[in-house]
């Protein structure tokens, strides 16, 4: 029947009302929106990448790095394993991802191997969360106590997937904390990362923000011979010889005291008395006992503050800190503090990141994608109407008003979502114009032929809604099915920002076209009592 009850009307209005009301702040200037309060100015749809500009890089994980560092790391557990059953060794060295020993005692090759293997571990699959079965060492003995620990391209795989899932997370929380909105950060094949940043207009501050690892190490000077002695000869076996930012060499132990991991906090400031901008610090309780054990130890000796092999400064310590928390400076400018602070909070990538495609969209092509949008909005919208006022007459202005209210709903629920639009993503705006007065068109038309029939006009309106109903719901299904799985699969940032968009569409024209409709035309027959359609 197209009878309402009073609370089905009310329930169509309030979501009507509140749709108008989340939709608003889009239309609304920036003073009048600081007369709104927060968590209404908040509620805007924010515009993509590539409709106000920003900042697109593709990283790639370096692959080379992390497994010499793996294979570096796996040398350094096969001598300490080694060391501790007390079985001699020689020629421990690497070859890319194999490493290499010659047992001094042949005899003792199977009490190695069988100390070694513990050394694997079974490769999880991360998609699965199970294991694959397969471990991610091998290890091999031949004739005369040689044996060979080689990395297997199944545990480097593993360790490139989970280095890019980390990153991604690292990356995040780095560009999260640069007060951007609504960065696109996502995975592309098995070893790049796509970031997306709009509304950031330098990229060369992205590229240095993504690129450093931000490994963060604290290690005593070496004072048994000058830098410029270990350049020319050569330095302790337990030391190297590391760059500082002014290009000044430092003979630096290679033993790490305290590893960036153990802090938990990082901020810029000032010092107090040189008034120089720095970087103040603080450790968890683990990191704040070895680093007060370890200043107590070297009271007037200078101490290292190691960023990516890069020396930052190298203080002397002229008493024991005892608080956990220190700052480092290094001739910053403001900007190169609050950077450093940012990269130290959101902590080491696991592995280094190489640029490999980089571009910037400035915002005036944005403007004008915006502006082309628009047009094509407005000439979609002025076409509709004419066609369905010059066919339908009075339903056709109601079928108008719920098309407007479908438009008005679908960007309300973008600003609540925080869903970004892009310029796909208006096409989809479009698109869902067209078929929500297709839903319309559906109904009119079944109105009409129920109303050939025979029936009376409040009949033919009623029957005509009902047959409809069906048909409407089969197609916003299997679109809704599409829409789903270009969301899903789509991959890209504008694929994805489409599918959102048609989605959302896909479900305010089911209320708008049926029960926002419906509602109007029910009012109309109460006020008319029609003998006949005006269709």
């Amino acid at each position: 029947m197209l009878h309402f009850s009073r609370l089905k009307t009310t329930a169509i209005l309030v979501i009507t009302a509140i749709g108008i009301l989340f939709a608003l702040p889009n239309l609304l200037p920036p003073a009048a929106l600081a007369v709104l309060p927060s968590w209404l100015a908040s509620s805007r749809v924010t515009l993509g990448l590539d409709l106000q500009g920003g900042s697109h890089i593709l990283l790639e994980v370096d692959g080379a790095a992390l497994r010499k560092e793996r294979a570096e790391q796996i040398r350094d557990e096969v001598r300490n394993v080694l060391r501790e059953q007390r079985i001699g060794y020689s020629g421990l060295t690497i070859r890319d991802t194999a490493i290499q020993l010659r047992l001094r005692d042949p005899n003792d090759t199977t009490k190695a191997v069988a100390e070694l293997r513990k050394l694997a571990a079974p490769v999880t699959n991360t998609l699965l969360a199970s294991s694959s079965g397969e471990m991610d060492l091998s290890i091999a003995s031949a004739s005369e106590g040689a044996i060979t620990v080689t990395l297997t391209e199944a545990g480097l795989n593993a360790r490139i997937r989970s280095a890019v899932d980390q990153s991604i997370e690292i990356i995040r929380r780095r560009i999260d904390q640069l007060g951007t909105v609504e960065p696109n950060i996502q995975r592309q094949g098995a070893d790049r990362i796509l970031v997306q940043v709009p509304g950031l207009q330098d990229p060369q501050r992205l590229k240095a923000l993504l690129g450093q690892t931000a490994k963060l190490s604290f290690r005593m000077v070496d004072q048994s011979m000058s830098p410029q002695q270990a350049l020319e000869g050569r330095p302790p076996p337990d030391s190297e010889v590391l760059q500082g930012q002014d290009g000044v060499p430092y003979l630096v132990e290679k033993q790490v005291r305290v590893s960036g991991e153990d802090l938990v906090d990082s901020q810029p400031g000032f010092d107090q008395n040189t008034r120089q901008p720095i970087v103040t610090f603080r450790f968890n309780s683990n990191g704040a006992r070895r680093f007060a054990a370890t200043t107590q130890a070297a009271v007037g000796q200078p101490f290292a503050i190691v960023l990516d092999n890069q020396v930052i400064s190298a203080p002397r310590i002229n008493e024991p800190i005892l608080g956990g928390s220190g700052q480092i400076s290094g001739s910053f400018t403001v900007q190169q503090a609050n950077d450093l602070a940012i990269l130290l909070r959101a902590g080491a990538l696991p592995a280094p990141l190489k640029v490999v495609e980089e571009r910037t969209v400035g915002p005036s092509l944005g403007q004008d994608s915006i502006e082309a949008g628009k047009l094509a909005a407005f000439v979609a919208a002025g076409l509709v109407a004419v066609f369905m006022i010059a066919v339908y007459g009075l339903f056709g202005i109601f079928a108008l008003i719920a098309l407007a209210v479908h438009v008005t709903l679908m960007f309300a629920l973008q600003s609540v979502l925080g869903a970004t639009l892009t310029l796909p993503g208006i096409a989809g705006v479009v698109l869902t114009i067209g078929m929500a007065v297709d839903s319309n068109v559906v109904i009119f038309e079944r109105i009409r032929d129920e109303a050939r029939e025979g029936r009376s006009a409040i009949a033919a309106i009623d029957k005509g809604f009902t047959h409809a109903l069906g048909t409407i719901m089969d197609a916003n299904v299997t679109s809704l099915a599409t829409g789903s799985i270009l969301f899903l699969l789509g991959g890209s940032g504008p694929v994805r920002g489409f599918a959102v968009t048609y989605i959302l569409g896909l479900l305010t024209t089911v209320f708008t076209a049926y029960t926002l409709t419906r509602l109007m035309i029910a009012w109309w027959v109460k006020w008319q009592r029609p003998a006949k359609l005006p269709i």
